[in-house]
């Protein structure tokens, strides 16, 4: 009988964690992985337990990390999307969980001499402008532009994690895959769900919440700035793809790592005012919007509700790529522009209902 692949998760009953995770659940060769997750709470660890997941319990901001070089350090896979950046800090990255995670992995290395696979969620944040909301102008970057995506400054954020990443990729004793999502939407569902132990609140957080205080949905200067977004359950496939794809023995190296390993994930544009208007409309159907038409954000609003200026930029800028490898892979997104639209009063429902879980 052959022995079950290893996969350590972090960040496993996150918003797009815990989709990845259903779907290695679901997964035809569920039976041959064998899973282990971090997780917070010894009450979350007892439910996760329940879908024959092991876990650990511990976070990221732990004093002592060397849980995760120990787990690390036994796994064929290691699926990483627990969030990185320390709260209310949005400069400073911490990366001390991520070089924890790399020291085990080149442990496991040393000892079977083949090297682990880490697929990593980092963001897209390194490709925004500074538009303000004045304009939609920027260029389009594309995953396979290798040579300009290296190129992007260690003090972009987040490349001082991605660089670092990609340096154990070229020492050999790792092979990596750098998930890069746009604006992720639509409502998860699965066992994680009905546990009660998964985040099901969306990217359109950050606009419901100041729209409901409001009661009408906001922009950043004109609203003319525009994202990349995409549906949570197409970006759990491109993890698939990838997966299936680096465990495969004779389909392997079809997929790019290391320098040659961004995968965007996106499937729609949609500017700052769109996602304004769709949030304002859902208000006023729901019964409690003002008016069907957004409102930009005065600068005191900014201010309050997006407290740091990455933040306030973040909103106000300009955010997209074209999402090619993943796609050469064989990723086929299904859910688009209406879609996004069509999830609006959705999410809007469900983030009144659980406080923005």
């Amino acid at each position: 009988m052959s022995s079950k692949l290893n996969i350590f998760f972090t960040g496993a009953t996150g918003y797009i964690g815990g989709t990845v995770l259903t779907r290695l659940l679901q997964h035809p060769d569920a039976a041959s992985f064998q899973i282990t997750a971090l997780v917070r709470s010894a009450e979350t660890g007892e439910k996760l337990k329940t879908l024959g997941v092991e876990v650990i319990i511990g976070s990221y901001t732990d004093e002592n990390l060397g849980f995760l070089t120990e787990a690390a350090s036994k796994a064929d896979v290691v699926i990483a999307v627990a969030r990185l950046l320390q709260a209310n800090s949005i400069n400073s990255i911490n990366l001390a969980p991520i070089n924890a995670i790399l020291a085990g992995m080149k442990v496991k290395y040393e000892k079977s001499g083949k090297a682990p696979l880490l697929i990593h969620t980092s963001g897209s944040a390194f490709v925004m402008d500074d538009a303000r909301g004045l304009h939609s102008g920027q260029a389009e970057i594309s995953d396979l532009d290798v040579d300009k995506l290296n190129a992007i400054p260690v003090e972009v954020i987040p490349r001082n994690v991605d660089i670092a990443i990609i340096e154990a990729d070229k020492a050999g004793y790792v092979k990596a895959y750098i998930i890069a999502p746009g604006a992720v939407f639509g409502l998860p569902s699965g066992p994680l769900v009905d546990l009660g132990i998964q985040k099901t609140s969306s990217a359109l957080a950050i606009f419901i919440k100041p729209a409901l205080v409001r009661r009408q949905g906001g922009y950043i200067g004109k609203g003319l700035n525009k994202w990349c977004a995409v549906d949570v359950e197409d970006t759990a496939d491109l993890y698939c793809v990838i997966f299936d794809t680096i465990r495969s023995s004779s389909n392997s190296d079809a997929a790019g790592h290391g320098p040659e390993g961004y995968y965007f994930v996106g499937n729609a544009e949609l500017s700052g005012l769109e996602i304004g208007r769709a949030i304002s409309e859902a208000l006023v159907d729901l019964g409690i919007g003002i008016s069907r038409e957004p409102m930009a954000l005065s600068q005191e609003e900014c201010e309050a509700f997006y407290p740091t200026p990455f933040q306030r930029m973040r909103l106000g800028a300009n955010g997209v790529f074209k999402a090619d490898r993943g796609r050469a892979l064989g990723w086929n997104p299904k859910q688009g522009k209406a879609e996004f639209i069509a999830s609006v009063k959705l999410e809007v429902e469900a983030f009144i209902a659980t406080g923005g879980n």
